[in-house]
């Protein structure tokens, strides 16, 4: 009987192509949307010249489609917000470019500064806005595309803030 298996037999599996799946094309699972958001802010060169500031409304443009998914780059000058909302039947990640950006839940209040990511599943109730004297630029990725966004009633008491781990930086 021979206990070695295949692995061991070939020792390093990046030395042995053949035994890597290969990459996909487009991501497929949350961590692979992390990536693609964290590739993309990593690019300034993709996307920051695209970026602009409006002071009437928030400034957005659609930067990426892919099967199913959308990407998305805003603009918030200080005092511009989402209002509180849903994104419906979709999943996202947001991810700071640029500036700080404040999120409210029902949980409490954070401050998201540059490199900081939020991952949430469909029906996650938030609201975002910069309360900087700074603008600032986010980057949003939805799965699937983002078809609806319904509001909601502003919350009556003042959110606790809070650190904990929902929170990734890069």
């Amino acid at each position: 009987m021979n206990s070695d298996s295949d692995l061991q037999i070939a020792g390093d599996i990046l030395e042995v192509p053949h035994l890597l799946q290969p990459a996909r094309e487009h991501p497929a699972t949350v961590a692979e949307f992390v990536g693609l958001s964290r590739s993309i802010a990593a690019d300034r060169a993709q996307w920051e010249h695209l970026v602009r500031y409006d002071a009437t409304t928030r400034w957005y443009h659609r930067l990426r489609t892919g099967p199913g998914y959308e990407v998305w780059l805003l603009s918030w000058v200080p005092g511009q917000g989402s209002g509180l909302h849903d994104h419906g039947r979709s999943s996202g990640v947001l991810t700071v470019l640029d500036g700080t950006l404040t999120e409210r839940t029902e949980r409490g209040t954070r401050a998201l500064a540059a490199g900081a990511q939020r991952v949430f599943a469909p029906g996650y109730v938030h609201e975002v806005v910069n309360d900087t004297l700074e603008p600032a630029i986010s980057l949003h990725v939805y799965y699937p595309g983002l078809t609806e966004m319904q509001m909601h009633a502003p919350q009556c008491s003042a959110p606790a803030t809070y650190d904990d781990v929902d929170v990734v930086t890069a």
